[in-house]
């Protein structure tokens, strides 16, 4: 059974970082992607310094180059299974059966975006159904502005969302708004719409309202949504990760888990990162898997050299 040095599961942003700094460590890396990117229905990421705008296939195509040009290998595939070895090493199963071994993991497997049960929100969702200002709000910046509720903080969403235009709406769907909230909006001249919603109405391929129960339509060009966030940690929850009280796996400044060798960053780790900071937190988790080789091959290499061994 080959071993590696590390084997990265998860080909995003983050996986793709840290590949290419553990790569250039001159460490051999597997990268086993599944293929199905957070932000693949987005045309375009903002927010990440010399790539604004660039379209994420791109990014991460250019990233793949990068990291097969220093000798990483590149897979297509689901792990199915971590699992830890009598002697220290990690076993990685793919869905095809193969096994290999490495020394380390590093898991960037990311989350899903659980958004409201309203139709046509999910066909339109990185369209013009859309959850992260900072990520899309400049693009429809002064245009006329949804929110659509029933999922916690989704008050605190239209009263960001009011940074980008003066024309914003919340949709309530039905449910009760709190008299503080409600208070802050009207402050705020974010209209409030309490009746439940029928569907989005969608002419020509793009948004153009929000139908009520009654049939009445809200003119709007895009909305936004807070979802529910769902981690892909069932990896790290099958070696016995530790999580948060919210379900997330504890990790140190670096991304190194509870579990002896694996290390997690991105959207596996923090629901709030973008694609700038999954990257950042896949360079910060290399830096630190390596260096938690070079103190094991040392160790190893002082018993080697007391015992006259070759090094």
């Amino acid at each position: 059974m080959h071993t590696y040095d590390v084997a990265v599961i998860g080909g995003g942003a983050a996986g793709l970082s840290g590949a290419l700094v553990l790569t250039r460590a001159r460490r051999s890396v597997l990268v086993i992607d599944a293929g199905h990117p957070r932000n693949a229905p987005a045309a375009a990421m903002h927010g990440f310094i010399g790539r604004d705008g660039t379209p994420p296939a791109d990014l991460l195509a250019d990233a793949r180059r990068e990291v097969t040009s220093y000798g990483g290998t590149l897979v297509r595939g689901t792990v199915t299974d971590v699992a830890t070895a009598d002697d220290g090493r990690l076993l990685v199963t793919r869905d095809d059966g193969d096994v290999v071994a490495a020394r380390r993991v590093l898991l960037t497997t990311g989350l899903h975006d659980e958004i409201v049960d309203v139709p046509g929100a999910h066909e339109r969702w990185g369209r013009d159904v859309l959850h992260c200002p900072y990520c899309h709000g400049y693009e429809v910046r002064d245009q006329k502005l949804g929110v659509l509720g029933g999922t916690p903080a989704s008050v605190d969403h239209a009263l960001l969302l009011r940074q980008w235009s003066g024309d914003v709406v919340y949709f309530a769907n039905g449910a009760a708004i709190e008299d503080a909230d409600r208070e802050r909006m009207v402050a705020r001249a974010i209209g409030v719409v309490e009746e439940p919603l029928r569907r989005l109405v969608v002419r020509d391929d793009r948004l153009a309202g929000v139908e009520l129960a009654d049939g009445r339509v809200v003119a709007r060009s895009a909305v936004f949504v807070r979802p529910r966030l769902i981690p892909h940690h069932d990896l790290l929850t099958g070696l016995g990760c530790t999580l948060d009280d919210d379900g997330w796996p504890v990790v140190d400044p670096t991304g190194r888990t509870s579990v002896p060798g694996v290390w997690a960053a991105g959207n596996a780790a923090d629901p709030r990162a973008q694609v700038v900071t999954a990257a950042g937190q896949g360079s910060a988790a290399a830096i630190a898997i390596n260096a938690d080789l070079v103190e094991e091959d040392t160790a190893r290499d002082v018993l080697a050299h007391r015992a006259g061994l070759p090094a």
